[in-house]
């Protein structure tokens, strides 16, 4: 039986850039930041209230997981804005909007009602797109 998701991608196309984003935008904390060689490093980053997660910022480049064609594929999907990788939940979502906002994250949508809470979407310096929502709570 499956209990747990401890991991998961977000493509990303300049894994720098990402570092800078989800650290200094949204106030991630770094888990893991090491070297893999070939100019290559494993870099992963949590929302700091949520343990046991970590959010590997995957670049996207021809070597070793992707060919030519492949990488030119992903990435242009990615700029397109494709993606869309998940909910990020806060107590305060006008608050957390405002935050980002004046922080310099691009939002698609402004805070609404909806019928599962308030949700605003955002994109990372990538064009993946997320979900900031304060949630109903049943």
């Amino acid at each position: 039986m499956i209990t747990t998701l401890t991991h998961m991608n977000v493509f990303v196309l300049n894994q720098d850039s990402a570092y800078e984003f989800y650290t200094k935008k949204l106030g991630f904390k770094v888990i893991v930041d090491v070297p893999m060689g070939n100019g290559q490093r494993w870099l992963t980053v949590a929302p700091p209230e949520q343990p046991g997660l970590e959010i590997n910022l995957t670049p996207v480049a021809e070597g070793h997981w992707y060919g030519k064609e492949a990488a030119e594929s992903l990435r242009a999907l990615i700029k397109a804005g494709t993606f869309g990788c998940g909910v990020f939940t806060c107590n305060d979502v006008y608050a957390t909007y405002e935050e980002l906002k004046a922080k310099g994250v691009e939002f698609t949508k402004a805070p609404k009602k909806e019928f599962y809470g308030t949700e605003a979407l955002f994109k990372d310096d990538s064009g993946n797109w997320f979900s900031l929502a304060q949630l109903i709570k049943n």
